[in-house]
């Protein structure tokens, strides 16, 4: 029995988790099995080794449902391509725009910030500079978001020519040791690659002014009902509420900063 089911202060979504047994109603539509994209990306999932929070998350999603969840791992681009379309289900660490809102919606398991990494060469001692020097490139995922600041300076200097995208972490990574970018975005998930990698001492790491983005489960409202929607989110909020996501988060990060992205 979950503690949410102690407090008795949920509406009837989550009677219905607590409960030992859920009527045909309350249940998740598990009649096929449903489709799950995962994106390489830090710890939230390394293709070499098959691990990271994301595929924990998808895990701890399937046997809380009872549904088959087939997961396959797709370029973000192409993920959030096909939950528009209706071709898949869900994906994960997703946060929301005004235009994703109207084909996606969403529920937040973690919340985090987003940093700049930046090539000492490039002389760079507070982010302005970065903006302020117009030989410098900077290096993006092709359709990842962040927040507000972190936006604006993403997409002023995409009007000016001066972002290279990639469909993922390595491609940049390389093009940043190599010069053709001065800088790129990341998030704590990736911190730790920088830590152990060749980049480490040419690099210096500076936070965007933004509060945490809460990131969650996507799920396409093309494939998905509007009430089998309610059902995912509630299930979603129970991972959370007894300590499920927690526990998961603290595999890959210090307990205080697990602690710091999970309760929000």
């Amino acid at each position: 029995m979950y503690s949410v089911c102690k407090r008795g202060v949920w509406a009837a979504a989550w009677i219905a988790l607590c409960s030992p047994a859920w009527s045909a109603e309350e249940r998740p539509d598990c009649s096929r099995p449903l489709t799950l994209a995962l994106h390489a990306h830090g710890v939230l999932y390394s293709a070499e080794s098959g691990t990271g929070i994301d595929k924990d998350f998808a895990d701890a999603l399937a046997q809380r449902s009872g549904c088959t969840l087939q997961v396959s791992v797709l370029p973000r681009a192409r993920i959030w391509q096909l939950i528009e379309s209706g071709a898949l289900d869900f994906s994960l660490s997703g946060i929301a725009t005004e235009e994703r809102d109207k084909f996606a919606a969403f529920a937040w398991y973690f919340s985090n910030k987003y940093y700049l990494l930046v090539n000492k060469s490039a002389n760079v001692q507070q982010l302005s500079d970065f903006e302020d020097q117009p030989a410098l490139k900077l290096g993006a995922i092709r359709s990842f978001r962040y927040g507000t600041n972190a936006n604006r300076m993403v997409d002023s200097l995409a009007e000016a020519g001066r972002v290279s995208y990639a469909s993922g972490l390595e491609p940049l990574y390389q093009v940043l040791s190599l010069g053709r970018i001065q800088a790129m975005v990341i998030e704590p998930f990736d911190i730790g690659d920088v830590q152990t990698s060749s980049i480490k001492d040419s690099t210096r790491i500076f936070e965007f002014n933004d509060p945490p983005v809460p990131h969650g489960l996507i799920m396409s409202k093309k494939s998905i009902s509007a009430v089998e929607l309610q059902k995912w989110a509630a299930i979603v909020q129970s991972l959370r509420d007894d300590g499920t996501v927690l526990k998961i988060f603290q595999k890959y990060f210090p307990p205080a900063l697990a602690r710091e992205m999970v309760v929000f």
